[in-house]
This record gives structure tokens, sequence and C-alpha cells, in this order.
């Protein structure tokens, strides 16, 4: 059914086991080896010597080693166990529950082999997923990113597992080991429909509880969905249009108007509901999301940025466009493909081929703007400079002359320091 790739020699005695064997049976290079071996430690030093990797640690005190080879390939290495059956029961999911001999021998005590050939992810007992509930949330990740269906016994159970979570008669797994669950099916081509997933099996409201806010929250104008509805149909169309967006610009797609809900209101002249000051309430909530996710500090700063500037307007002129670039630099392009994802998102009434020609005109100012200026032109004239020619002392005036001579430089309204004199004389006199 499969066209097997080569594998890596096998260690004396060792078995390959997980979901190193399930990729190789399906026909996918392993880039993750789990073995289980009498002698983890020699046989980590051996792999290591062979690959000219690093080896190191895991648990040394249970005999866990991993080895770091060239390429990003990782080999870890477990003691074998006395029953390999018995410890294959104990895993998650069936096509997980699998192992593989030198001999290309399947060891599959759990029907792991049918699952696989019928793209199915089944559990192997419902007490594995209770012990330990992070295999929730690997469901979830796990039939989007293999392309499996969820059988609909193990479905249910998973819902089973989040009410219990949500009840708290069982333990949240850390927030690290979910995040990284969600962070994997995030990256995925069809992470909207991941994001749909955790949903259905009641994980999104231990995840994300504030983007299930946006359910049925409707909004009219240009757009045809809820903002729940929106907000996928954006983290969809940007993947669409950039299939290897960052991990931060996917957040920021999905996370955009995350703000909406709070900020609903009705307008009491036209009864539209509006939602006035949605981007920058949802940058403070998008900082707050993905810090009780642990993502890394400069990861959340860049999406939490990007939430709260998705609203700014087009620029109509090329000056314009010259004062946009300068201003939001640092989160350009990645600002314009949040905009456009959210824009290409919407088909509401109000969206029109003609407004949709004028956005795009607005777009392509800015990428122009971008490309005659990649970067911030040096500046034309000191800080000492600009003291000693408006009369200055240190202080927050300085900081302000340098950064307006800078836009002025930036906009094309100076070019040289003569004309940056006159500029900031002209600026001081108010």
């Amino acid at each position: 059914m499969f066209r097997r790739p080569p594998l890596p020699d096998f260690p004396p005695g060792g078995l390959l086991v997980g979901g190193a064997a399930r990729d190789w049976l399906r026909g996918v290079t392993p880039r993750d080896f789990d073995w289980a071996v009498p002698d983890p430690a020699a046989a980590a030093r051996q792999r290591a010597e062979g690959t000219g990797g690093a080896v190191f640690p895991l648990d040394a005190e249970r005999g866990y080693w991993r080895v770091s080879a060239p390429g990003g390939v990782q080999h870890d290495f477990v003691p074998l166990p006395p029953d390999i059956a018995d410890d294959l029961l104990r895993r998650d999911f069936t096509v997980n529950a699998l192992a593989l001999t030198a001999g290309r021998e399947v060891i599959d005590p759990a029907g792991g082999g049918a699952d696989l050939r019928a793209k199915r992810l089944r559990m192997v007992r419902p007490e594995n997923l209770r012990a330990d509930p992070l295999r929730a949330w690997r469901a979830a990740r796990l039939s989007v990113t293999l392309g499996f269906s969820l059988a609909p016994a193990t479905a249910h159970e998973v819902q089973q597992v989040a009410a219990a979570l949500a009840a708290g008669t069982l333990a949240v797994p850390a927030a690290e080991r979910v995040r990284d669950e969600v962070q994997t099916l995030l990256a995925h081509p069809l992470a909207a429909h991941g994001i749909q997933q955790l949903e259905d099996l009641g994980l999104l409201a231990l995840t994300v509880p504030e983007l299930r806010a946006g359910r049925s929250l409707t909004q009219g104008g240009f757009h045809h969905l809820d903002v729940y509805g929106h907000s996928l149909e954006a983290l969809h169309q940007l993947i669409a249009r950039q299939p290897h967006a960052s991990l931060p610009l996917r957040w920021a797609a999905l996370l955009h108007d995350i703000g909406k809900p709070p900020t609903a209101a009705t307008d009491p002249d036209t009864g539209r509901r509006t939602f006035y000051g949605h981007d920058k309430v949802g940058a403070k909530l998008t900082y707050r999301i993905l810090t009780r996710l642990k993502l890394p500090a400069g990861e959340i700063a860049h999406a939490s940025r990007l939430v709260g500037a998705h609203m700014l307007p087009l620029p109509a002129n090329a000056k314009e466009a010259r004062r946009f670039v300068h201003r939001r630099r640092e989160l350009l392009p990645d600002l314009l493909s949040v905009m456009l994802a959210d824009r290409e998102a919407a088909r509401g009434p109000a969206s029109t081929p003609a407004s949709r020609y004028a956005y795009a005109l607005g777009m392509e100012r800015v990428l122009a703007a971008l490309e005659e200026q990649p970067s911030a032109p040096a500046p034309l004239l000191t800080g000492q400079e600009i003291m000693e020619l408006l009369g200055l002392e240190p202080g927050p005036g300085v900081g302000q002359a340098v950064r307006a001579l800078a836009e002025a430089a930036a906009t094309h309204e100076v070019s040289d320091a003569q004309g940056a004199r006159a500029f900031l004389k002209a600026w001081a006199r108010g």
C-alpha cells in the first residue's frame, strides 16, 4: 500500500516504536526516532558516534537518552520493556501502539495496522486518555496532521475528558505541553480546520475560550460570517496565500478580532452593531492569551502588535505610504498579511469589487514604499546637533525632535542636513 523509505541501522536488540514506526509503515520518512533498547546509554553513544550528533541524558535515572543528529533528526533511547505488547497497550492511539523489529516484523497488539490503512485514529483504551489528558489535544492534532478520521467512540471519549477537565475532576496539563500540541496544529496547512476540531471536541474552551465568545456574534457591513467564523476564515486565507507563514503571524490572523466580543455595542441612532476600539482591546487580549500559553516573549509581542495595528487605514498616496512604512516598519510585511487575510475573509454586502480594488491599491502603495526604503534612512543630524540647533537640554523634547526629523526624512520632506535644520526650526515654532 505504501512505499517504505529506508531506515537507519537498528541498535542491537532494539525496536523502533510509536510514531516513527507508524510513519515508516505509511511511507513517510521519520525524523524523530524512538528506540526501545537493552542498554539506552550505550546505544545513544553509538548512534552519536555514527551520526556526529550530540548525546545527552533526558532522564539518566530512568535510562532515557537522546541524540540530536545533523539535519534536525532526533533519536530517543529508552529501556526495552519486559513485555513490549503490554507497553504498547498503554499508549494513546492504536496507530502509535506499533513496534518494528530489525527484520521489519510489525508488533501490533491493538490493531493499529488496520486503522493505519483505514486512515482512522482510534484510542487504545479510554483509561489511557485519562491517564494523560494531554492526549485529548493530541487526538485533535493527529487527526488533522495525519489526515485521519477520528473514530466516533474516540471522539466521544475525548469530549468526556474535556468535560472532566472543565469540571476539575481531571488535572489540566501544563500550559507548555498544550502549547506544543496547539502550535503543531496551527503550523499545519489545515490549521483552521484544526481549531474547529478543538471546538468540536470541547477543547477550545480549555485553550482559547476568548475565541469562542465570537460564536453567533454577527457583524454586518463587510462581513458575512460571525466573529468566530470570520476569525477561522482569516487564518485560512492567510495560509492559502502564505503556506510558510510564521506561528506569530498565524496567531495574529486567528486572534485579530478577539477584541470584538467585549467591545460589541449597538449604535442608538442607526441600530448597527459596533466594535469601537476592538483592535486595542484585542492586542491586550492576544498578549494575555499567548502569555498564558507560554509562547516566547518576542513572539507574544509581535502577534499582539499586529492585532493592535490591523485596523490602520491604508495610505491614499505615496507620501502617506512612506509615513505608514516608517511608523510600522518593524511589523511589515506581516501587518499587510494580517490585513489582507482579514479583508479576504469578509464578503458581506458592503464588500464590492470597487472596494476590494481600492484596498489592493493601498496595499501596493505600502509595498512600493517598503521596496523603495527597506530600512530607515540614516539620521541627517545627531542628537547633539539637534540640541544645539534648538537650544534644548537632554530630555523628552530631544526625542520628539529626533522622531519628527526621522519621519520627515522617511517621507522625503527633507534630504540633507541643511533641509533638516530648516525643518526643525519650523517644527520648533509649532
